[in-house]
């Protein structure tokens, strides 16, 4: 029975990895696109494209290991009851490790125009200004794209009014009340008896769709995070391939209260509020 129950874990751990690999080679892969080569027209472009990773990544994990891909929902699962303790974390390391892997690979892709973009903007990886290339990969607030001149370089002169826009409440509040959002419509998505939902096999598309739309409106300010996996991951790869304390632990830093304790937290509310709702109609 140990054996077998060790197996299964090792299953469900081998598809929380896929899933996230999914999720942030596909999503992260579309914000390579657009930040390096300019493919992408506009913020709705990149963030339809991460909410069809999400849901192409729950379609592919959701029968084997129900889906987290994100350490915040399998936190908040475990908080509320759903999910056992003694797997949350195994599945967060898999759900990171996914993460790094798909972080890792698209770095290998689109290495040269990386580089061409260094050299054109006048960029040194791992100096101030070198997050205008980082945040393909880890996540700044506000979305530092603004932090260039006309010609696409860094413009020191922007910092402080630049990082002004955005204080660190403010974009932990963003996070916060994203991902509550998103924990909010997964609870009801996924809920048995609420027989309003869509159906199990048309939740993924909708969760996806929410994260597409969070994406819209939070990016702004934070890149949208609303998943820790999403964020730690390729920001530990980027912190090991040059970008050092750009990565880790960033320009402002916040990056653990922000892209990790704010997603955990509001995940959990997120939950609890979808429960309180449920009990109100009894």
């Amino acid at each position: 029975m140990e054996k077998k129950y060790e197996t299964r874990l090792i299953s469900c751990c081998f598809a929380e990895a896929i899933g996230t690999f999914i999720i942030v080679f596909i999503g992260c892969g579309a914000v390579h696109s657009a930040v390096l080569t300019g493919s992408q027209s506009g913020l709705w472009q990149v963030a339809i494209v991460w909410g069809i990773g999400v849901t192409l990544a729950i379609y592919c994990a959701n029968q084997i290991s129900g889906a987290h891909l994100n350490p915040a929902m399998t936190l908040t699962f475990a908080f509320w009851g759903m999910f056992p303790v003694r797997k949350v974390l195994p599945y967060i390391i898999s759900q990171v490790l996914g993460a790094m892997i798909a972080a890792f690979f698209l770095f290998v892709l689109y290495q040269p125009f990386i580089i061409q973009r260094e050299t054109d903007r006048g960029i040194v990886r791992g100096d101030a200004g070198s997050e205008l290339t980082a945040m393909c990969y880890g996540e700044y607030f506000p979305n530092p794209g603004p932090l260039s001149n006309s010609e696409g370089r860094y413009d020191p002169l922007k910092r402080n009014l630049f990082d002004a826009k955005v204080s660190h409440f403010n974009a932990f509040l963003a996070e916060v009340l994203g991902t509550m959002i998103l924990a909010c419509v997964i609870f009801a998505l996924t809920d048995s008896s609420n027989t309003k939902a869509p159906g199990s096999n048309l939740a993924p598309f909708f969760i996806g769709l929410t994260v597409a739309v969070l994406i819209s409106v939070i990016a702004p300010l934070t890149q949208a995070c609303f998943n820790p996996a999403r964020d730690f991951g390729p920001r530990l790869v980027s912190f090991f391939l040059g970008w050092g304390n750009i990565a880790l632990p960033g320009p402002r830093g916040g990056f653990f209260t922000i892209y990790i304790l704010a997603p955990v937290i509001g995940a959990i509310l997120g939950g609890g509020l979808y429960r309180l709702n449920s009990l109100m109609k009894f």
